[in-house]
């Protein structure tokens, strides 16, 4: 399927999704949700993918934030759509069962940096910019900027950028834990790959399984989410990878993981 507003790209167990608005510094609107929902929705769909990358195409910007022509013209239940809509989108992003990492190749500002976030972690340009400048414009974000950034860094540091609107710097992202990686922008989509590959090499049962224990521990107490990890290792036993990995360690070779579930 063609998509007019993002381009998906797969070259397993790698699949790819550009954010396609040039022109626009890829700015997010209703058109371009729907289509990110439906290649989501592919991406699950391809047992041979093991990872997603989301970037942005042109130089300048990964996403610059809401398309502010197509905002300025709603109404407030309008607007609670179209908040809902970034919502869950960017939430299928990150209960998606492969792990996502946000490449980010320029602006990151408003619903850029709640897109990246969506995503398991980042790598950033030393070029690329963040912030969550909506209150500049009398609104706050609405992607569930406000609720991810508060658990990703603490809420004071979010409240603060929140509050003024400021955007900082990608060495600024790093230090403050928003960035994992930092690479020169001609490095950037090489390093963002290279990780890619060594999270594709592993069992897909076992990535599943990981990021499904740590999302979910997080939202509980140390006691429950051990209790969680605990069903969930007892559960990746019974997986061929597991067996293969095992058996692989024994024999001192290199284990050729399938991904299947039984």
């Amino acid at each position: 399927m063609s998509f007019e507003n993002i381009i998906l790209q797969v070259d397993a167990p790698v699949a790819t999704i550009l954010f396609n608005r040039p022109k626009a510094l890829n700015a997010l609107n209703n058109a371009l949700f729907d289509e990110l929902d439906q290649a989501l929705d592919q991406v699950c769909e391809m047992e041979e993918v093991k990872v997603l990358i989301l970037t942005g195409s042109g130089e300048k910007s990964f996403v610059a934030g809401a398309d502010i022509s197509e905002l300025a013209e709603m109404n407030p239940l309008e607007g609670k759509f179209f908040s809902r809509r970034g919502q869950l989108v960017f939430s299928k992003i990150e209960a998606l069962p492969i792990p996502a990492i946000a490449a980010v190749n320029g602006f990151a500002l408003g619903g850029g940096l709640e897109a990246a976030m969506g995503c398991d972690f980042i790598y950033a340009s030393t070029k690329a910019l963040f912030g969550l400048p909506e209150i500049n414009l009398g609104l706050i974000p609405g992607f569930g900027g406000t609720q991810r950034l508060a658990r990703l860094i603490g809420p004071n540091k979010a409240k603060e950028l929140v509050f003024t609107g400021k955007n900082i710097s990608a060495q600024e992202a790093f230090e403050l834990g928003i960035v994992n990686k930092l690479c020169e922008p001609e490095a950037l989509m090489g390093e963002v790959m290279k990780t890619a590959g060594l999270i594709a090499a592993k069992g897909k049962v076992a990535l599943r399984s990981g990021k499904e224990v740590i999302q979910n521990g997080m939202k509980t107490d140390l006691e429950t989410g051990c209790r969680i990890e605990n069903d969930v290792f007892g559960l990746t036993m019974a997986s061929p990878d597991a067996k293969e990995g095992t058996r692989a360690f024994l024999e001192k070779r290199k284990p050729d993981f399938k991904g299947g579930l039984f």
